[in-house]
């Protein structure tokens, strides 16, 4: 079992928990959330709309990156609670059966388009530390009347699953809130199957930025400061033991940072 973060990370995730407690309660007073999560921008996740100077960000987070059919279905407070950069059920070519996990599952978006994929022969799993936010994704759950899926307290250094229990790893723009990352890395790894896989939504800093140059570029609640360099994503993958890891950018969120797919696979043998 990983150890409680103390101090300034112990700070930093409090804030985060905050944050998501704070836009979970949004949605579900009936607040429409924005597309944009970095807080530093025009925008935060209880305001709707933007001025015109940062326009190009307003589809980098949120609802907005999810097609109108994939989410046709789903209660309107999973999709107005989505906070993420990416699709990642739509990366991870999920499969009838599968058993699938996403790491900070929030309003329950994916989880719920994970359990469509799976069919009633495959099941879904979220993992959120925020108690508001698990109470929206229940809710939704509900509402959708989808049962092939569990919303677990936990956190995501320290997943509160056995070992080999799932077959896919998904998450949304989280793992680069965390303070411990190799210890999310190395969760992931273990939670999977052999010959299991990660499909990850996140946002991924180009190689020439250091750490004080990600600060200077929005702050760590805000999905920016805590971001991992592409190559520090990759070394970080296979110090764990995963093979053939890739970080794809997929649309800059702000200079030099971009929404990335990662994708990796545990080995069989």
């Amino acid at each position: 079992m990983n150890e409680e973060p103390t101090g300034q990370e112990a700070k930093l995730r409090d804030q985060v928990r905050a944050r998501y407690a704070e836009a979970a309660t949004a949605v579900t007073a009936g607040t429409r959330n924005t597309t944009l999560l970095i807080e530093d921008s025009c925008c935060s996740p209880t305001v709707s709309s933007c001025d015109g100077t940062n326009a190009s960000t307003k589809r980098s987070f949120g609802a907005g990156l999810y097609d109108a059919t994939s989410a046709a279905d789903l209660p309107v407070e999973a999709v107005e609670a989505s906070l993420g950069c990416g699709n990642p059920t739509a990366v991870a070519e999920l499969h009838e059966g599968e058993r699938v996990l996403d790491l900070g599952s929030g309003g329950g978006i994916d989880v719920l388009l994970s359990a469509r994929r799976v069919g009633p022969t495959g099941f879904a799993y979220g993992v959120d530390m925020t108690d508001e936010m698990l109470s929206l994704a229940r809710a939704n759950a509900t509402k959708a009347g989808v049962t092939n899926v569990a919303f677990v307290k936990g956190a995501i250094e320290d997943i509160p699953l056995p070992h080999g229990a799932v077959d896919v790893v998904i998450s949304n723009c989280v793992i680069n809130l965390s303070t411990d990352k190799p210890a999310v890395l190395a969760e992931m790894f273990r939670v999977l199957v052999p010959g299991g896989r990660i499909g990850i939504s996140d946002v991924v800093a180009e190689d020439h930025l250091t750490a004080e140059e990600r600060a200077e570029r929005g702050s760590y609640v805000g999905c920016i400061a805590g971001a991992l360099s592409r190559s520090e994503y990759l070394e970080g993958l296979v110090t764990v033991g995963f093979t053939d890891p890739s970080v794809e950018f997929t649309h800059e969120v702000i200079n030099g940072m971009h929404a990335a797919i990662v994708r990796a696979t545990k080995p069989v043998v």
